[in-house]
């Protein structure tokens, strides 16, 4: 019996060290950020509009377990070739949830900021206002440490 603990204990803990880093993503489908195009973003236009462009199923590329939608396919290949540069920080969680060590709140990619040249995805309109009223580079600290914890 002893044995049979043995090695489920090893089991559990080779599973958790080499799991992926969580992605915001449906329950259903694994869509990250719910299925905006994270490319886009950084585009002129979408940053002047402040708008969110949504993403086509025909342009998905799967990177660390979530299904990643595009508008386009050029900006498929964008996000395909260099996920890192486009993705947003703590993989589409909200940014301030984890600034108030809150843990990783899913997002829908609709509430979202550039601070510095980081990307950030927010739960909802008051986290983003609290970051841009308020101290964002203590903020996201706090966040990059809560994101350490719970993403390994």
């Amino acid at each position: 019996m002893t044995k049979f603990i043995a090695s489920l204990l090893l089991l559990l803990s080779t599973t958790i060290v080499f799991a992926e880093e969580p992605v915001s993503k449906s329950y259903w489908g694994s869509v990250a950020i719910g299925g905006v195009d994270t490319v886009a973003y950084h585009s002129t236009e979408v940053r002047k509009n402040h708008s969110a462009i949504k993403g086509q199923k025909k342009f998905s590329v799967e990177w660390k377990g979530a299904n990643w939608q595009f508008a386009s396919q050029s900006s498929a290949d964008k996000f395909a070739a260099d996920p890192a540069r486009y993705r947003p920080l703590y993989n589409g969680h909200c940014s301030n949830a984890l600034s108030l060590g809150e843990g990783l709140i899913k997002t829908d990619g609709s509430v979202w900021e550039f601070f510095g040249e980081n990307l950030h995805l927010f739960y909802a309109e008051q986290g983003r206002q609290r970051w841009l009223n308020g101290d964002w580079k203590s903020y996201k600290t706090e966040a990059d440490i809560a994101w350490e914890k719970l993403a390994r």
